[in-house]
């Protein structure tokens, strides 16, 4: 990564990744998948591979806020069944950024994220009846759990850009705003934590990144302390489609960019 990038951006470049920081938090404790409006501000005023370093810890950082407040709604079945398929995606999206450009990764994850979109609109309009999270219990609950955590993996590994997946598979699977809320946080926490040897190895993050991201967590947490203010103040039925309007914004920004 050239990191000395990052001592040359301007007040105004450093005030835009401030209010992408904030957006993180607000996405971590409110509405999860509106951080790819973070990812394109960080890929905006940063270098795309370099952008994807600094966002992680600035993500890990919404994480643990999101765990702090949400901690006793996470369904452990659920993630003990997303947890190897998601290993394997973030292998495979390791390997894939050793040789894939910055324009092959924006295409293939945009048009993953509107394809998860359209599947879970279309899920939730011919459904008779809401899928219970113990739906991984069944045959066709495990094989969902399977696809979308190496779509999750990949799509996390190559642009922190999984949010949206698991948002998808959280709506299909039935889960309610807490539940999905607290599922998420968990989830995210150990994923990426478990990214940072890989991204540390591949020359994304480094003493000058994590000097930036020590800069920009302050912003995360007025962030996620409003999320947990209108979160208590969103509908379940509202919930669900911000949920899937900032998923289909995501994949048409790294489409479109």
């Amino acid at each position: 990564m050239n990191t000395m990038t990052l001592w040359h951006i301007t007040g105004w470049e450093f005030a835009a990744l401030a209010c992408a920081a904030l957006l993180v938090g607000f996405s971590k404790t409110a509405v999860s998948g509106a951080n790819t409006v973070s990812l394109a501000i960080f890929a905006a005023v940063l270098p795309a591979r370099a952008s994807t370093g600094v966002l992680l810890p600035i993500l890990i950082v919404g994480d643990v806020l999101a765990v702090l407040t949400y901690r006793r709604h996470a369904h452990w079945p659920t993630l003990w069944r997303l947890f190897p398929a998601v290993a394997a995606g973030v292998v495979v999206g390791t390997v894939f950024l050793m040789w894939a450009d910055d324009g092959i990764v924006r295409t293939s994850i945009g048009a993953i994220l509107l394809l998860m979109a359209g599947v879970t609109v279309w899920r939730r309009r011919t459904a008779e009846a809401d899928e219970e999270p113990d739906s991984v219990a069944t045959r066709s609950g495990r094989i969902k759990a399977r696809s979308y955590g190496v779509l999750g993996g990949f799509t996390t590994m190559v642009a922190n850009a999984g949010g949206p997946v698991m948002s998808m598979y959280l709506l299909s699977a039935g889960f309610r705003k807490l539940g999905f809320l607290g599922t998420s946080a968990f989830f995210f926490l150990i994923v990426n934590v478990s990214k940072v040897p890989f991204s540390a190895g591949l020359g994304l993050i480094d003493g000058r990144s994590l000097f930036l991201d020590a800069a920009l967590a302050v912003f995360v947490v007025p962030g996620a302390l409003f999320g947990k203010w209108a979160v208590n103040r969103i509908n379940q039925r509202l919930f669900e489609q911000l949920v899937i309007a900032a998923t289909i914004v995501g994949g048409l920004q790294l489409l479109l960019r």
